[in-house]
């Protein structure tokens, strides 16, 4: 009860003044009501069908992405580009996901894996744990009978098979063929696959008859002999490097035989390759055409082709030519391309600018975890992302990143299981993820500072979210 003498003064005051305060009585609701008052705050997700990644860290809820399911719908491409430096998720984020994938029948997973420790691929515990046997690429391994890729394999169509040979030729001189040495190229490629017909023909093939050509070539165009011999002896000198070369035993022989193209899972070992070298750009358009004619099938599979230290790729102008269409000819047969790079400026900026801005374009899925304030801005520029998700990119910790699927942008925490844990936080740990070093309390903590950091920008900045672009 109020004292009278306080009732007839508010009320002479409001009578002078006006009302200058309201008495709001409490409510009492429940959570599944109030839940109504702030929709705005959580943006709408991706579905409930496909593989979970983890959970929002603005709404809380559950994330589950899968490119197969949003194909057509909300995802005009399935490709997928990861970035972000090392020791913030990527190779904990891929490895699960691979594995998840791999719960549904009719996924298929082919691995190039770039990195390793201890003579192994990062790759090579989950083969272990799925009982497959990696596919180790190795140069000394090779003259030892170890693995081998015959750019020649019957099981490559005969234009695939002259296709692959320019680009490997073009990728170690730097340039194209001109006409000339193009055409010393296919008379000899064409000339070993008509004559020789007891076994698979291999690159020593090529090399010995671009040394010693056919008269019937020089004739049918009517040139001299030498000058075929001439035109074809820089392609014989390129040709020699896989067969008497430093990638001597990988190339220059036939297939080797066992390779299971059936397996869920095929992880190719590249860690003993130098990655600075000619040799990479190389392989990986070999591997490309040999999957491309050996791999993709009309079966109604899905297939998931990763790359590790994808630059390799993209900054190739001839090597990412290739993957282009390979890409374009897989999406029709449930190919979902995954590139795994550290900074976007390692392609952008790099020979094969025009390339690489067709590829990420195929790109509709972008996972971008921390950068620096300025590598941020410029990934934000190239791939169109909102001012607040870029402010925010520099300020993520381990485990956490900024989604962006077709145009649907969301702050993601990757979840990962027990069982999932020994496979995912290797010895590697130390260059691909800090997490691991972290005792269960700590990480909880962190987690849990990571998640109020962000909530406290997002609750700052909530207004920046209708801006569509950096400017």
């Amino acid at each position: 009860m109020r004292d009278p003498l306080t009732v007839l003064t508010d009320a002479f005051t409001s009578f002078l003044f006006g009302k200058v305060e309201t008495t709001r009585l409490p409510v009492r609701t429940s959570t599944g009501q109030a839940q109504a008052v702030y929709l705005p705050t959580a943006a709408p997700g991706l579905g409930d069908s496909g593989v979970i990644i983890g959970r929002e860290v603005y709404s809380g809820k559950g994330y589950i992405y899968d490119p197969f399911q949003l194909y057509g719908q909300q995802l005009p491409a399935p490709h997928w580009l990861v970035l972000g430096e090392s020791g913030n998720g990527k190779s904990a984020l891929e490895k699960t996901y691979v594995l998840r994938q791999l719960r549904f029948r009719d996924r298929q997973v082919v691995v190039l894996d770039a990195q390793g420790e201890d003579g192994v691929g990062e790759w090579n515990l989950i083969a272990e744990e799925l009982g497959i046997t990696p596919i180790r690429l190795d140069p000394m391994a090779a003259l030892d009978h170890g693995i081998r890729l015959n750019p020649l394999d019957p099981a490559i169509t005969t234009t695939g098979q002259l296709a692959l040979l320019r680009t490997i030729i073009e990728v170690a001189m730097g340039h194209g063929l001109d006409e000339r040495s193009g055409f010393a190229l296919k008379v000899a490629h064409a000339y070993v696959n008509e004559t020789i017909v007891e076994r698979q023909p291999v690159l020593t093939d090529i090399v010995e008859r671009l040394r010693h050509p056919e008269p019937e070539s020089a004739e049918a165009m009517n040139v001299a002999i030498d000058d075929v011999r001439a035109w074809g002896l820089d392609v014989a000198l390129v040709l020699d490097r896989l067969v008497d070369g430093d990638l001597r035993g990988m190339f220059d022989g036939p297939t080797t035989v066992g390779i299971d193209l059936d397996a869920p899972l095929i992880v190719f070992d590249l860690s003993h390759i130098d990655r600075n070298s000619i040799a990479m750009p190389i392989l990986m358009a070999i591997v490309g055409v040999w999957l491309e004619h050996t791999w993709i099938r009309p079966d109604r599979k899905k297939r998931i082709f990763l790359v590790e230290e994808a630059w390799h790729i993209i900054n190739n102008p001839f090597v990412a030519q290739l993957f282009q269409r390979l890409l374009k000819f897989g999406r029709r047969l449930g190919l979902s391309f995954v590139a795994v790079v550290h900074h976007l400026s390692d392609v952008v900026d790099g020979a094969a600018a025009r390339e690489a801005a067709a590829i990420l374009k195929m790109a509709s899925t972008r996972t971008i975890y921390a950068q620096k304030a300025d590598e941020a801005r410029a990934t934000g520029r190239v791939l169109g992302l909102p001012r607040w998700a870029v402010e925010i990119i520099p300020s993520l910790t381990p485990g956490i990143a900024v989604w962006d699927v077709n145009g649907n942008v969301q702050v993601v925490k990757h979840l990962i299981t027990e069982t999932e844990r020994p496979l995912v936080f290797t010895d590697r740990a130390m260059t691909e993820s800090s997490t691991d070093h972290l005792t269960d309390d700590a990480l909880r903590a962190a987690e849990l500072e990571a998640e109020e950091r962000a909530a406290a920008f997002m609750e700052q900045h909530i207004g920046d979210s209708s801006e569509s672009t950096v400017a």
